[in-house]
């Protein structure tokens, strides 16, 4: 079957219902026997997923799964993976700073998925911010790097995810205080076809809210990227999205206003990301910062996931009419890049400092931890 604007509230909804029961088998096995942490190690000695490549290090059912895993999505195509390359030697690092800021936000607002994120300790905790980026920038940053779509550094990444994302369905099963009658099934398959949409197309309309010119080839591109990573996560090729942005869009749209919603568990998830984000955009200098996050959500979004207004508002108009309180800051990150700013497009010199800034904050979120891997969880923990 194949997804369509007709049909999509009706697949999303059956996709509710549905986990991976390959991986949730594997991973359920190894919570059993407390064997999540020595895996975890053990990640770190898997780079790529390529045929023939020497697995006998891990566990024999492990390497099992990866052999299976590693199967390349139906139809992939040397013209996907350059499509996909030149997407990202033109906008490789903005669109990394909108995937860690707009990108998180927007998995806020589906009510399960952020309450999900929330009730899993290690995600949603005090520290929850500052892991959750580094779980996704290991993503983001191999996207655009070099041959990652190429030599199976990509796809072994995405098979990590795949497998946090069974640990924390398994968790919740084990617990036994899971409301699968109101929730669903954890981290089901419609969120994370969801947070594919809102990594790729919701990205794209970002940053045509911010002013970013996108060719027609690049948005297809980008797309293909997304189909890539969501083939990996173990989507079934029922609920594949298109590789065409266009055909992709038209999905997403049709479906954002039914599943996007304020909940009190998606603000206090954007509140903690906000907080977290005032480590490397201090002062009014994240005051600007956010102003451009609200730019790129819109109003709407913004004010449902409980982004701030402030006095450099700069989605209430074009930065260009209040460039003068901007570059007034001291002359900090944003401030001289607003003097700059009077050009057709005043985001763009804003981006592309933010982008180089942002930088920083994924390189912490990747090392303060020293948790440059995506890791799976053995117990569950709870923020409130």
């Amino acid at each position: 079957m194949t997804l369509t604007p007709q049909n999509i509230a009706q697949e999303l909804e059956a996709a509710t219902q549905v986990g991976d029961p390959r991986a949730d088998r594997l991973v359920s096995d190894l919570i059993d026997n407390k064997e999540i942490d020595g895996v975890n190690a053990l990640f770190r000695t898997i780079g790529t997923l390529k045929p023939g490549q020497d697995l006998s290090q891990l566990p024999a059912r492990l390497a099992d799964f990866l052999r299976e895993a590693a199967s390349p999505p139906p139809g992939w195509s040397e013209a996907d993976v350059d499509a996909a390359e030149g997407f990202f030697r033109h906008h490789h690092g903005e669109v990394s700073m909108l995937q860690g800021t707009v990108g998180l936000i927007g998995t806020y607002l589906s009510p399960t998925g952020a309450f999900t994120l929330r009730s899993t300790g290690r995600l949603g905790g005090v520290k929850g911010p500052g892991r959750r980026l580094s779980q996704s920038s290991r993503l983001f940053l191999d996207m655009g790097d070099g041959n990652a779509l190429r030599d199976g550094t990509l796809a072994a990444n995405v098979t990590k995810v795949r497998l946090v994302h069974a640990s924390v369905r398994q968790l919740h099963k084990k617990s036994g205080v899971w409301d699968y009658a109101t929730w669903g099934e954890p981290v089901p398959v419609k969120y994370t076809t969801g947070a594919t949409c809102v990594f790729s197309v919701q990205i794209l309309e970002a940053m045509r809210n911010l002013g970013i010119d996108v060719s027609k080839d690049d948005a297809n591109g980008f797309m293909s990227a997304w189909h890539y990573v969501n083939h990996y996560l173990g989507t079934p090729e029922r609920w594949q999205l298109p590789k065409d942005a266009d055909e992709t869009t038209r999905l997403w749209t049709k479906a954002r206003d039914d599943e996007w919603k304020k909940t009190d568990d998606g603000v206090f998830m954007t509140r903690q990301a906000l907080e977290f984000y005032k480590q490397f955009f201090p002062g009014p200098t994240h005051d600007a910062f956010v102003a451009m996050i609200r730019q790129a959500l819109t109003d709407k979004y913004a004010d449902m996931a409980g982004v701030p207004r402030g006095v450099l508002d700069l989605a209430a108009g074009p930065l260009a009419a209040g460039h003068e309180v901007v570059s007034g800051l001291g002359g900090g990150l944003l401030g001289g890049a607003a003097k700059k700013a009077t050009g057709v497009n005043p985001y763009k010199e804003i981006i592309g400092i933010a982008s180089k800034a942002f930088n920083e904050v994924e390189r912490f979120a990747l090392t303060h931890d020293q948790d440059d891997q995506p890791q799976m969880h053995q117990e569950l923990g709870d923020d409130r």
